[in-house]
């Protein structure tokens, strides 16, 4: 009984310690004593390296804030980090933008390979007279013939069929071979080939075959799940479409693969060398990181203005960096408005909180910036979005900067763990707000391409040195751009 006692009052203070958790969340509690409330809080997002940038923001606008206690009082600026750097040095991803290996094991040199073979029990004549496959060129390669599957070996060549190979969203064909009767190529293993004139197809260039029968009959085609793939140790890979998501823009037929094509590896002795060196490099990488982690603590703690968050920092996961900046602004601060920009992005701090109060905006489901509409979705390349449905997304503001309400942070916040992340962060922003429907401002001096104007409120893609200048403009002539009237 006396144990009984002794542990009740410790159970009573747990339950109530889950119960503000699961009421207010994790930090909720921080508000009770925090008195401070701010006008803007200001989120720079930032990439690990970026010292330089984050330094000029630290000795232009920033320090112009600090300088000024009655602007110090309403915003609160704060530079947007990965807690971690990606483990993966650049030259061994996939691909610049995000933390994936490149990973190639063994790859076969000076010589052709085919790039598909089927088994006879996955070949099947269809109904289907367009074929196509997707694939992704992870190194170099030559592109040397074209093929279509062995209908009747016993009988010859008897179809005619026509073979393309596109770069993926693009109308014209980068090369062709047209199989008859009369012209039916090559027979190898099954498959009959024709060359086409050979060029190198860049590390991720990315790539659409299709096979067109011009008879009654269909193809005789298999499942791109079926079929024995020859990537060469991991050159190339195909990119087939998911459930759920939208086919390249431009592809015609169904998926599948209705021949293949052969291919050589493009300066072999220097991807080699890349594999020979791999380990050393990497450990040579995660010493650096070691350093830029150490950096980036001391640099936090020094300023003070830095919110790490827990991602690995890379620009395919900006979205997600937006979206646990937002969970840190809620859990720990108390707001009117957000301001989102980047750390090149020059940002005229006072024109902003003048135009604030000039607007009068709605402090309730507002959306300040400029806004792009009826923007294209990209299928390859940097933008590459594959998940989003729609040919065009809905309206977004340029992320030079744009202001909203704290209900939508609060609303984004909430939601973080479910809402889903795309290509970027401005376009994944407009995607969360048509579900929404926030309320629109639309203005253009928030500006959407490096360029300088007067009255401008942000201007994007500035070099440490340039922001540095114009800051300094500004300072001497009251205009960022010039000071010939003075």
């Amino acid at each position: 009984m006396r144990h009984l006692l002794f542990l009740c009052p410790c159970v009573i203070g747990v339950a109530f310690h889950l119960w503000l958790f699961n009421f207010s969340g994790l930090f909720s509690w921080f508000l009770v004593w925090s008195p401070h409330s701010y006008d803007i809080v200001v989120g720079v997002l930032s990439a690990r390296h970026n010292h330089e940038l984050r330094n000029v923001i630290r000795h232009t606008w920033l320090q112009h804030l600090n300088h000024h206690s009655s602007l110090s009082q309403r915003v609160l600026v704060k530079f947007i980090i990965g807690s971690h750097g990606c483990d993966i040095p650049v030259e061994d991803r996939e691909d610049p933008y995000s933390c994936k290996l490149l990973n190639i094991t063994n790859p076969t040199l000076k010589q052709e390979i085919e790039s598909f073979s089927i088994p006879d029990s996955a070949a099947v004549i269809t109904e289907h007279h367009v074929v196509n496959v997707n694939f992704r060129v992870l190194y170099p390669v030559v592109i040397t013939r074209l093929g279509v599957f062995q209908h009747d070996s016993a009988a010859g060549f008897q179809r005619n069929i026509t073979v393309k190979l596109f770069q993926t969203e693009h109308e014209e064909a980068l090369f062709s071979a047209r199989f008859s009767p009369a012209s039916s190529g090559v027979q190898v293993n099954g498959i009959w080939y024709k060359p086409v004139e050979q060029f190198i197809l860049p590390e991720g260039f990315e790539g659409t075959v299709v096979w067109e029968s011009h008879d009654p009959e269909g193809l005789l085609s298999g499942n791109v799940h079926h079929v024995i793939v020859n990537d060469g140790g991991g050159i190339f890979r195909l990119t087939t479409v998911k459930e759920g998501l939208l086919p390249y823009e431009f592809t015609e037929g169904v998926e599948g693969i209705a021949g293949g094509f052969t291919y050589t590896i493009h300066e072999g002795e220097t991807l080699l060398n890349t594999l020979e060196t791999r380990p050393e490099r990497i450990q040579n990488h995660l010493a650096a990181l070691e350093k830029e982690d150490a950096l980036l603590q001391e640099e936090s703690t020094t300023f003070q203005d830095i919110v790490f968050v827990n991602v690995v920092d890379t620009y395919r996961n900006v979205p997600s960096k937006l979206l646990n900046f937002y969970r840190w602004t809620v859990q720990l601060t108390r707001f009117e408005f957000l301001l989102k920009t980047d750390d090149d992005c020059f940002i005229d701090i006072d024109n902003v909180l003048k135009m604030v109060a000039q607007k009068e905006l709605q402090k309730e489901n507002a959306w300040w910036g400029n806004f792009r509409l009826n923007w294209a979705v990209d299928r390859t390349g940097k933008w590459q979005e594959l998940e989003y449905l729609s040919p065009a997304y809905p309206a977004f503001a340029c992320g030079s900067g744009y202001i909203i309400s704290n209900d939508i942070v609060q609303w984004l916040a909430v939601n973080s763990q479910r809402l889903k992340t795309y290509q970027g962060e401005d376009v994944s922003m407009g995607i969360w707000m048509s579900a929404i429907g926030p309320s629109r401002y639309q203005d253009s001096r928030w500006l959407c391409e490096k360029k300088c104007e007067a009255g401008m409120l942000s201007s994007p893609q500035y070099t440490p040195q340039e922001l540095m200048e114009i800051w300094q403009q500004k300072e001497r002539c009251g205009n960022p751009c010039a000071c010939e009237d003075r």
